[in-house]
């Protein structure tokens, strides 16, 4: 099921409908990473996850499509890069501050596109048939589209059970999807079948694909390179393995939280969603509970 934070979260910006919208000051910020690729990114308040723009002749990709109530100002993102509707709405994964424009990016045309856990969580959660999914893949799905190459891949049980990366390797460009919050801690959603060992899998994956020179479009946060991710990878990895010792060692939830094994990590990671001790009961949820 989706997190309960982002459905609290979804149903307090669906609550003001378009009015917020219009009156919060949200814009979408373009970054152009490649001719006719761009990072669209939030900004001005919090509109849902970084999206991803393909655009040409041959047909326009959008990669997420942040919050619902939204969805108006990231179709005029998109207009203002192309005249051309979205063909393709590709969903790295179920939350609904990654698929909230899937109803209004359908209802232009757009085919929306996701792995098959998506598609399934949706129906759970008895979704509108507009939102749904209308392709999808097990394993990985590849577009060949003005003159790039989009291999879309799953990455399991990382984020949630539904992940996907986009790969664009003729221009060295990774939507990593939420497999990296830049430079904060990182939501592992472990009720929608996440794991801090698939995600952990996950990173390694994206980062064998990745040199000095790619540019990744985080989940959320800045737009990254691959030091940036090798430094989240390295900062979970260590967190696991210091509240790991303390499990070892007969510690419970409580005296594990009250020694606060990750206090070199809460000036720079620690933030409103997943604060250090939300992190730190993660880890320990994770290596006490069978993933």
């Amino acid at each position: 099921m989706i997190s309960r934070f982002l459905t609290g979260l979804m149903l307090l910006v669906v609550s003001t409908g378009s009015i917020l919208a219009q009156e919060s000051g949200i814009s979408f910020k373009s970054i152009e990473l490649s001719e006719g690729l761009y990072m669209l990114e939030g900004q001005g308040g919090f509109a849902g996850g970084n999206l991803g723009l393909l655009t040409g002749s041959d047909g326009v990709i959008l990669i997420d499509d942040a919050l619902e109530p939204f969805s108006g100002l990231v179709i005029k993102a998109v207009e203002a890069h192309t005249r051309a509707p979205v063909d393709f709405v590709i969903n790295t994964h179920v939350h609904a501050d990654h698929i909230g424009g899937n109803v209004a990016l359908h209802n232009t045309g757009a085919t929306i596109v996701s792995h098959d856990n998506i598609r399934y969580r949706m129906l759970a959660d008895d979704k509108a048939r507009d939102a749904l999914p209308e392709v999808t893949f097990s394993d990985s799905v590849t577009f060949h589209l003005n003159g790039h190459t989009a291999f879309v891949f799953h990455i399991p049980h990382a984020h949630t059970d539904g992940d996907a990366a986009i790969h664009f390797s003729d221009v060295n460009v990774i939507h990593s999807g939420d497999l990296l919050f830049n430079g904060i801690f990182p939501f592992i959603d472990l009720d929608s079948g996440g794991s801090v060992s698939g995600y952990i899998a996950g990173q390694e994956k994206i980062l064998s694909m990745a040199d000095a020179d790619t540019k990744i479009i985080s989940g959320h946060g800045p737009l990254a390179s691959k030091a940036d991710l090798q430094t989240a990878h390295d900062m979970l990895v260590d967190a696991l393995a210091r509240v790991k010792g303390l499990v070892d060692a007969g510690k419970s939830e409580d005296e594990i939280l009250a020694e606060n094994p990750l206090a070199l990590y809460h000036d720079d990671w620690s933030w409103y969603f997943i604060t250090t001790e939300k992190f730190t009961r993660t880890l320990y949820r994770s290596l006490t509970e069978r993933e």
